[in-house]
């Protein structure tokens, strides 16, 4: 019904959550309108809808609102399960090492500098090498096959964290992601960045790099 997609999402254009619920909207063919959010000037819905974190995303649903980004993609699977797209829902073991642990370390080496910064990227890359060995049982033939509609919830969260690695990499001056260090990563990143939903929802390489080189 068309009161059933009638949703709006606060988010912040440099925020990997809010990428990750835009990005499964859009694999689910479900219209929303995008409210911009000013995260030093919060607007009077997010303080409603959020009074306790106050941060994006939040989405509405009917007026009703969903705050936190993974609990967000859970309702979006739940609620639109008979929508063109993917089924978002993966191993919940998968799922927490790759918005937990993963995304902390990430953070951590583009906010850090200096020995932190040193630490943070051993601690990301021992990391990556976890996940490379466990895409192994996704992955059995060694290349990823991807397209808009077989996309799961997993790609989600790594296309959001990974999406713009170039403009990391840039500002951070090192690799992040190597093609001979984790090979499947890389190919998997790369499968998943090529799609039309994707490169749609992605911000533009120089506002990334500026992201980075601010956060």
């Amino acid at each position: 019904m068309e009161e059933e997609n009638q949703i709006k999402l606060h988010g912040m254009w440099g925020s990997t959550f809010t990428k990750r619920v835009e990005l499964a909207l859009k694999l689910k063919g479900i219209p929303y309108e995008y409210i911009e959010e000013d995260l030093s000037n919060k607007s009077q819905l997010v303080l409603k809808y959020n009074p306790v974190h106050k941060k994006v995303p939040v989405i509405v649903h009917n007026g009703k609102p969903i705050i936190e980004s993974l609990i967000i993609l859970e309702y979006i699977d739940e609620t639109w399960k008979n929508s063109p797209g993917c089924c978002l829902m993966i191993p919940m073991k998968e799922l927490k090492f790759a918005s937990g642990p993963l995304f902390e370390d990430m953070g951590r080496v583009i906010t850090s500098d200096g020995e932190a910064q040193e630490k943070a990227t051993k601690d990301l890359f021992e990391k990556l090498t976890v996940l490379e060995e466990g895409m192994k049982e996704f992955f059995p033939g060694g290349t990823p096959s991807i397209n808009g509609e077989n996309l799961g919830l997993l790609d989600v969260l790594m296309c959001a964290l990974f999406g713009p690695y170039k403009a990391h990499e840039e500002v951070l001056g090192m690799k992040m992601i190597d093609p001979e260090r984790n090979p499947l990563l890389f190919s998997w990143v790369m499968a998943i960045t090529e799609l039309p939903v994707v490169k749609e929802s992605t911000p533009p390489h120089e506002k990334n790099a500026l992201q980075s080189s601010v956060a």
